[in-house]
């Protein structure tokens, strides 16, 4: 921000108690100079959907933090990135996943990427689709974490996460009573696989990570759960994981699949995202959207920005949070 000069004589520039004497004097403004500086991130892809009929729970967006102790996948978080003054960063945000109607394998989301000069880029990976069950059997996508397996008549497998941003889907397997299907996996634990076929909730999705970033802690990147037969439905993973549907010896879907949490990057719940009869119509719920935030010093926060992120400020920090793609200037 522009420092206008006294009327009388020249402001003076502090950092801290130190006072500045590398300022640009312009016609009628200084500038501080700004070194470059630390700043903490979060990187949240868009979650994979749920697919129709009896299938698993999609898979949650890939998670990358260097805020708390912990990162996606069980890994520890990374290091604060340093920012480069001047130099633009460039923040792409994944959508969720879309909606396919009938037989279809349910969708992956897309990736959220955080890169800039000086830095690693940081790709979160998208959430993984998942598979189909009863009479239209399909894989399970892996992703940055995997969709869970549909229920079929033999063992199916989840697919798998991503090394340091989420964890398997679960695996399926029982097509008879009340076909139960695995939930998606999630940024701090694998998809829930059904215990057995006669099982009265149908299998969670797991569970998202808590991250603070923005001041408040927040369960982002949950698993959604899987659709299962004449059933109590089973719930999304905690962050914004979608519950599953539940459809009845018919097959109609008598409780729609929630969609995933948007800018929370959760899976879609397992089968149909419509209440409706059994048909080639049903469609598939919806991924959730991913987010990229960035925490900076306040101090040292430019106010150079494109994109329209929120701009919200935690003590002594001002924090980023970008739900669509933009850039940021050091």
């Amino acid at each position: 921000m522009a420092i206008y000069k006294n009327t009388t004589e020249l402001s003076k520039v502090y950092k801290g108690a130190a006072e500045l004497s590398a300022v640009y004097f312009g016609a009628n403004l200084i500038f501080p100079v700004i070194t470059d500086y630390l700043a903490d991130f979060l990187v949240i892809a868009g979650g994979g959907s749920g697919a129709f009929f009896i299938g698993g729970g999609g898979g949650a967006g890939g998670l990358i933090t260097s805020y708390g102790d912990a990162s996606g996948g069980g890994s520890s978080s990374e290091s604060e990135v340093t920012l480069t003054a001047s130099s633009v960063y460039t923040i792409t945000v994944g959508a969720g996943a879309a909606s396919l109607t009938g037989y279809n394998q349910a969708l992956n989301g897309s990736n959220s990427v955080f890169s800039g000069s000086g830095i690693t880029t940081y790709t979160a990976v998208a959430g993984g689709g998942s598979a189909t069950g009863g009479e239209a059997i399909s894989t399970a996508q892996l992703g940055g974490s995997g969709g869970g397996g549909g229920a079929t008549t033999s063992r199916a497998s989840g697919g798998a996460g991503t090394s340091l941003q989420g964890y398997a889907g679960g695996d399926s397997g029982f097509q008879s009573s009340n076909y139960p299907s695995a939930g998606g996996g999630g940024a701090s634990a694998v998809g829930t696989t059904p215990a057995n076929a006669t099982i009265t909730t149908g299998a969670s999705g797991g569970d998202g990570l808590s991250v603070s970033i923005t001041g408040s802690a927040i369960n982002y990147a949950g698993g959604g759960g899987g659709a299962v037969l004449e059933s109590l439905p089973s719930l999304g993973g905690l962050g914004g994981g979608g519950v599953g549907a539940i459809y009845n010896s018919y097959g109609y879907c008598t409780t729609a699949g929630g969609n995933g949490g948007v800018n929370l990057g959760g899976g879609g719940g397992g089968g149909s995202g419509t209440v409706s009869i059994y048909s080639t119509t049903q469609t598939s719920t919806l991924g959730g959207s991913g987010v990229v935030i960035l925490r900076i010093l306040t101090s040292n926060y430019s106010g150079t920005k494109t994109g329209s992120p929120a701009v919200t400020t935690d003590g002594t920090h001002t924090v980023l949070t970008y739900t669509g793609s933009g850039t940021y200037t050091a």
